[in-house]
């Protein structure tokens, strides 16, 4: 019998042949102190955060400055008033969306610090408790009270190991970055720029509004299409799948806002 232990670590013990002082090595690797003897080379991708941020920022920001473009040719004929309104559009959004990825990341930072003062104060007042817990996780796996002894004693011995193993393994929670909050809020308002200046260009350059509007709508359907394929080729969606996804989201918007608009301006 295997058993796969803390998380991400590439290491695999024969639980019944766990001893304290190999439960100690475990530990020691587990901190960071040791790498594995025979090279083992994975290729993970692991900019999950900073995707999710540019995902946030570029989706919107491609597809609501559209839904207005749009929304306004319907009810209006000027490309001034459009480009206008546009500008502020995008300048109001980014600020939005950036202060929302920034209290969001701050959120995460303030209820890891929160769950982490809870589980010291729990090994001090609850220490049985707490290590019922630990055992729990590694009955879990199937070991049986014999086998997990000597890696609960080890574990319970050192309270910073001992929390650390608890909000891993019991909360799920991982140490937060302290620059995720600033770093979030300035890729996600950046990538709502870059993405709402596509649909918005067409206006710039060409000032008949009517011809803007079908070169917009040409070139930001296929900057979702492009934008779509990328995001699945990260996030494990085929490309072509994604990218059709997120035209049909924003085509629809951009096409619902241009209706209505129309139909308000009669």
């Amino acid at each position: 019998m295997y058993l796969p232990i803390f998380g991400s670590c590439p290491i695999i013990i024969r639980a019944w042949q766990v001893t304290a002082e190999q439960t100690v090595e475990i530990l020691d690797v587990w901190e960071g102190a040791k790498m594995p003897s025979v090279e083992h080379v994975e290729k993970h991708f692991t900019a999950t955060a900073a995707v999710r941020d540019i995902v946030i920022g570029m989706s919107d920001g491609l597809t609501v400055p559209f839904a207005l473009a749009a929304g306004l040719t319907g009810a209006i004929a000027s490309t001034g008033i459009v480009v206008t309104a546009g500008l502020a559009e995008i300048a109001a959004g980014s600020i939005a969306m950036g202060l929302g990825g920034y209290l969001a990341a701050k959120t995460d930072s303030e209820h890891y610090a929160s769950e982490l003062d809870r589980e010291y104060r729990e090994t001090v007042e609850l220490p049985e408790i707490e290590t019922e817990e630990v055992a729990k996780v590694f009955r879990d796996y199937g070991l049986t009270q014999e086998q997990m002894t000597p890696i609960v004693t080890t574990i319970t011995s050192n309270q910073k190991k001992w929390v650390d193993f608890m909000m891993r393994f019991e909360l799920g929670l991982e140490t937060p970055d302290p620059a995720r909050a600033g770093r979030s809020a300035g890729t996600i308002a950046a990538s709502y720029i870059v993405g709402g200046l596509v649909p918005l260009a067409p206006y710039i350059l060409i000032h008949n509004i009517m011809d803007a509007l079908w070169v917009s709508v040409g070139v930001t359907l296929l900057a979702l299409f492009v934008f779509g394929a990328i995001k699945g080729h990260y996030t494990g969606v085929k490309p072509l799948r994604g990218g059709f996804q997120t035209v049909l989201v924003g085509g629809l918007a951009a096409a619902a806002a241009f209706g209505i608009a129309r139909l308000i301006s009669k």
